[in-house]
């Protein structure tokens, strides 16, 4: 008798899964203990395997799909087996299109599937956008590596795919002809929609891309397999007329940037860039017009505007932009914010950095500094610590501080694990690896996930004071402003001294207003005796 298996609950805050990938397709026979599919969970992409022998019968979802937990997965059972009744007991009735499972697996199934109702989920050479981090919702194609009628290999970079958070390469998991792109370079593609169909020449393109897109036909992208479609990229190699040359000599440009220019024929030295020293961004090429200059570098260079002319530039928002967007404004209208601020006089601070630069190797900051004693203050304080959970708090014995970075889209926040436990050059070592991949978008979603805590510095910008919006699920952020000179009073005499501001953003449904004082005296007093926290 057949037998349905849900989707497991993977780990303690798993909501839902997404199949990173099958290890058996819909016919195959499965023995207890083989290696059924990969899932990828809200912490980990884990290994689910089989524990009864049988025939797989149905999945519930192709790869890059998204399942709820006890939603269903597979069915196991003896070849040619009605399972219809089942799909549809566990599918709210919708047994139509599934219940052709056990037909996929008999000879007949392939001449029939190009005439009538496909079932895509059982199909290897669709390949769905998959989910690459956390948050993400829908993906760019910054570059496709590979062109329609290329023969792809598996674990060959197929394209790379900007997510709100990070560029990342997509691989090949399977051998084949790249047939089909859903989008072209610079195009959007929400997760689990089609990516592209890599198979064998021949394959009814047109009729798969209509069984996706449920009956949608498919127009001009799905071209036959030898004829790739590049009439989007213009051959604009010359130069431009009536464009002036911006970039002499050696070009400073981000990888995707260059890239993306690649596939444009844009010539980089017309390109005025707008990053850090002068590095060329894809805001610049998204903005960039033949002839005139980059109306993105309207922000770093003056332009004339006539009096009495309206005059703006509109910015396309990018995907890191978006989430930073949505994850913020319900952080702020969701969560009752208070704020707490504190000065610390740094006047032994800046005399233990000193002493420990003097011969070190690798230079401490203040920020590393500080770092180190929030990391310590909170293991005195875990209610600082905590992650508001919805039902529960968790009170984290752990801790994750996350290291706020500035990028030309927006703010990345890696996470520093276990910082409690780490020496200074161990923390300014690893806060410098995560700036640069951070600038670089090489960070991976095990980088940015898991903290506990947050950090906002921006006193390296001469910002005094300022307060932050909450990382969520952490409970407290801290907003770190410069260190400026001040009159201080010592012994009962006034003398100047240097002192930095901060400020402690709380979440008031886990942290009391007593509960952030006590932290922040903590932290003032390891920062005011920097000996302490070398101990």
């Amino acid at each position: 008798m057949a037998e349905v298996i849900l989707m497991p609950r993977l780990s303690d805050t798993m909501t839902e899964g997404v199949i990173a990938a099958w290890h058996k397709n819909v016919g195959d026979t499965v023995k207890k203990g083989d290696l059924l599919a990969e899932i990828e969970t809200d912490k980990a992409t884990m290994e689910l395997e089989s524990y009864q022998d049988g025939v797989l019968l149905h999945i519930g979802t192709p790869r890059g799909g998204k399942l709820q937990v006890n939603d269903l997965l597979a069915i196991f059972g003896k070849q040619g087996e009605d399972i219809s009744a089942l799909i549809a007991q566990n599918s709210g009735g919708a047994a139509t299109a599934p219940a052709a499972a056990p037909a996929a697996a008999t000879p007949a199934a392939p001449a029939a599937a190009s005439t009538s109702t496909i079932d895509v989920s059982e199909m290897e050479e669709v390949v769905l956008m998959p989910r690459l981090s956390d948050t993400m919702t829908e993906g760019v194609i910054a570059g496709w590596h590979k062109k329609v009628g290329d023969t792809v290999k598996k674990g060959e970079v197929l394209a790379d795919i900007e997510t709100d958070k990070a560029t990342m390469e997509l691989e090949s998991y399977k051998d084949g002809i790249l047939l089909y792109q859903g989008a072209k370079a610079g195009e959007k593609i929400l997760v689990n929609e089609l990516l592209c169909i890599i198979g064998k020449d021949g394959l009814d393109i047109n009729a798969i891309v209509a069984a996706v897109k449920g009956g949608a036909t498919a127009a001009a992208p799905a071209a036959t397999s030898a004829a790739p479609t590049q009439a989007s990229t213009p051959a604009a190699t010359a130069a431009p007329a009536n464009t002036a040359v911006v970039n002499d000599g050696r070009i400073f440009a981000s990888p995707l940037a260059k890239k993306i220019a690649q596939e444009k024929g844009i010539d980089l030295k017309y390109v005025k860039g707008t990053g850090e020293n002068g590095r060329i961004t894809r805001a610049d090429l998204d903005n960039y017009t033949p002839g005139t200059a980059s109306t993105a570098s309207a922000s770093a260079a003056p332009v004339f505007v006539p009096s009495g002319t309206v005059s703006f530039v509109d910015t396309p928002v990018s995907q890191m932009r978006k989430v930073i967007a949505k994850r913020l404004s319900e952080s702020l209208f969701t969560a009752p914010h208070f704020y707490l601020t504190m000065k610390i006089n740094m006047d032994a601070a800046i005399k233990a950095r000193t002493l420990l630069n003097e011969n070190a190797t690798t230079k401490i900051s203040f920020n590393d500094m500080i770092v180190k004693a929030t990391a310590l203050s909170l293991k005195q304080h875990p209610k600082v610590n905590s992650s508001w959970m919805g039902d529960f708090i968790r009170e984290n014995h752990h801790v994750n501080i996350g290291i706020a970075v500035a990028v030309d889209e927006g703010l990345l926040v890696p996470v520093l694990r276990f910082a409690d436990g780490l020496s200074l050059s161990q923390i300014s070592g690893s806060v410098k690896e995560f700036a640069k991949k951070a600038k670089d978008k090489k960070l991976q979603p095990a980088d940015w996930e898991g903290s506990t805590f947050t950090i906002s510095n921006l006193g390296m910008f001469g910002i005094d004071q300022f307060t932050a919006i909450i990382n969520p699920p952490d409970a407290c952020i801290l907003a770190v402003g410069g260190i400026a000179q001040e009159p201080v009073v010592k012994n009962g005499q006034i003398v100047p001294g240097n002192v930095m501001n901060v400020t402690l953003s709380c979440d008031h449904r886990v942290v009391d207003g007593a509960t952030g004082a006590a932290f922040l005296q903590t932290l003032k007093s390891l920062l005011e005796e920097p000996l302490r926290m070398l101990a």
